[in-house]
């Protein structure tokens, strides 16, 4: 059996880093895990989520903000950097350094190719163990598609809906929010 030899970074020794650091990258079990660039159309669905979503929140007590906000997923330990966070209420945050966050409602990750999997998977069992998580949505880059996690009463469960078509919106209870297909995907 081999060991792994190579050295484990602490939380703390990460977050030194990566704030020094000119890319991002997320922490999981002692290592950091470099981020890939985002191409155009990734960029450009991102943007209009921003957009579409923050003009419906303005003036209430939820915001949005992009990639930049970092997540601690607090129970397993894993830092990551989603497209899209969204929270309600007052922001909690980890330090005095106000760059990481450990309450968002709502997560959405923008598919790329050489990530989907990741996303889809590993992230999402860590992301459905954050107790103020309500929905998580996973956007397509290279097609219309839209697949929506939302949890359910009871907090154990959580229900799947796929939105594909450029005419149907995606409708966030949890936030109040609806967003026409046709406008996440405009430009893109």
């Amino acid at each position: 059996m081999a060991v792994d030899s190579r050295p484990r970074l602490s939380p703390e020794e990460y977050l030194a880093l990566e704030r020094a650091a000119e890319t991002k990258s997320d922490y999981l079990d002692g290592e950091m895990i470099a981020m890939t660039g985002a191409s155009l159309r990734h960029n450009d669905i991102v943007t209009n989520l921003v957009l579409a979503i923050g003009n419906q929140l303005r003036g209430g007590s939820c915001r949005v903000y992009s990639s930049d906000l970092r997540v601690l997923v607090s129970v397993t330990g894993l830092y990551t950097y989603p497209d899209i966070v969204v929270v309600c209420g007052e922001p909690i945050l980890t330090d005095k350094h106000f760059d990481t966050l450990t309450n968002p409602t709502v997560l959405i990750e923008v598919l790329s190719p050489s990530t989907a999997a990741y996303d889809r998977g590993t992230k999402l069992e860590h992301y459905r163990s954050l107790e103020s998580l309500r929905e998580c949505l996973f956007v397509s880059q290279d097609q219309p598609k839209v697949e929506q996690y939302i949890r359910q009463e009871d907090r154990k469960k959580w229900l799947l809906t796929e939105v594909t078509e450029l005419t149907a919106s995606v409708v966030m209870p949890s936030i109040g929010c609806q967003v026409a297909m046709s406008e996440i995907y405009v430009g893109s």
